[in-house]
């Protein structure tokens, strides 16, 4: 975990959709959670299940994989960055459909920081 300062500098940093690539470093239930990433930042990235392959678990990402991923947001609370796979065979088969019913704005949104600075002290 870093610094709540160090945080908030990472975040600043980052825009929806930025392509980072990572490390799948942990796996701990496929089908069920999700997978851990190291995209050498400090925090976590993780890939929420909804957002792999639903009817082809066994063509998830293993421990070591390295590949690129998109930030997708961020959960401040946990410090941890969310990210969606650019590989299509790691993505999920109906991802289209899944942003048109679940976050519309996305195209949009690319590119958008994820976190609007904080105003200065005067």
């Amino acid at each position: 975990m870093v610094t709540e300062a160090e945080w908030e500098r990472i975040q600043g940093e980052l825009r929806f959709g930025q392509v980072v690539t990572g490390t799948v470093v942990r796996v701990p239930r496929p089908g069920t959670i999700g997978i851990f990433v190291d995209i050498g930042l400090g925090v976590e990235g993780f890939v929420d299940v909804v957002l792999l392959p639903r009817e082809r678990i066994a063509d998830w990402p293993v421990e070591g994989t390295v590949t690129d991923f998109e930030v997708w947001w961020v959960h401040s609370g946990h410090q941890q960055i969310r990210l969606k796979p650019c590989d299509p065979q790691y993505l999920c088969e109906d991802f289209a459909d899944f942003v048109a019913r679940y976050r519309p704005a996305w195209p949009s949104e690319i590119g958008e920081a994820v976190r609007a600075p904080r105003p200065s002290a005067p």
